[in-house]
């Protein structure tokens, strides 16, 4: 009933991350970004935006001509599903709040700080040091706000939530990012039991991941897209 369009990237990672903890059927259509599938018409008329990952639920009931609904934007997507299952999402006001709230800090600051120091890092033509130097401060800043809310936290938001779904793929790329995490100590250990999670291992597979010769050839691809 659940279609998950997607590739591998940190924002396609966490949607197949929570679908695999809700342990739901769906179905994996892969994107490719080497070819720019995502810009094609077709894909363009479930996400406007052209990005990845969309999900379509085929038994929504909401379009009356066909019974699917589609969802954009990953912090959307797992608010839709975190709400449809019931799980992963506190039921009462405050606590749903609560995990919002560290929803929406991944979507406007965490990714995109992370995803910026991918750019100037990985694929941007020209080295910036300065520019560098600002997007993987501002990483490490949002690192260190996760690590001393974490302090005196478990998880970020209560129990186990879609909030930590939502950062995890993203510290993950700390590496690739050249962002350090060294320091971190509460952010690692928060890490590190996310990390074992059998859910989330299988989530990092969606969808299969590239042969090592494809590697490089996608990588590239990848980074243009980001660029484009």
């Amino acid at each position: 009933m659940l279609e998950l369009l997607t590739s591998e990237t940190p924002n396609g990672w966490k949607v197949a991350i929570l679908l695999e903890e809700l342990e739901v059927p769906y179905k994996v259509t892969p994107i490719s970004l080497t070819n720019r599938v995502q810009k094609e018409d077709w894909y363009v008329a479930l996400n406007p935006n052209g990005r990845i990952p969309t999900l379509i639920d085929h038994d929504a009931g909401v379009d009356h001509d066909a019974g699917d609904f589609a969802i954009f934007e990953s912090g959307a997507i797992l608010i839709y599903l975190a709400e449809k299952f019931g799980r992963f999402m506190p039921s009462d006001v405050a606590g749903r709040s609560r995990v919002i709230q560290w929803v929406m800090w991944q979507m406007s600051g965490l990714g995109p700080m992370m995803g910026q120091a991918t750019v100037f890092n990985r694929y941007f033509e020209d080295k910036l040091p300065k520019v560098i130097d600002r997007y993987v401060r501002e990483s490490q800043r949002l690192f260190g706000v996760m690590d001393t809310h974490l302090a005196a936290h478990e998880y970020l938001a209560g129990d186990y939530s879609i909030a930590d779904i939502a950062c995890f793929p993203w510290v993950r790329g700390h590496d690739w990012a050249q962002v350090p995490m060294e320091g971190f100590a509460h952010l690692q250990r928060w890490f590190d039991a996310i990390a074992a999670r059998p859910a989330v291992q299988r989530g990092l597979l969606v969808p299969e991941p590239p042969k090592p010769e494809e590697m490089a050839e996608k990588t590239v691809a990848q980074g243009k897209n980001i660029l484009a």
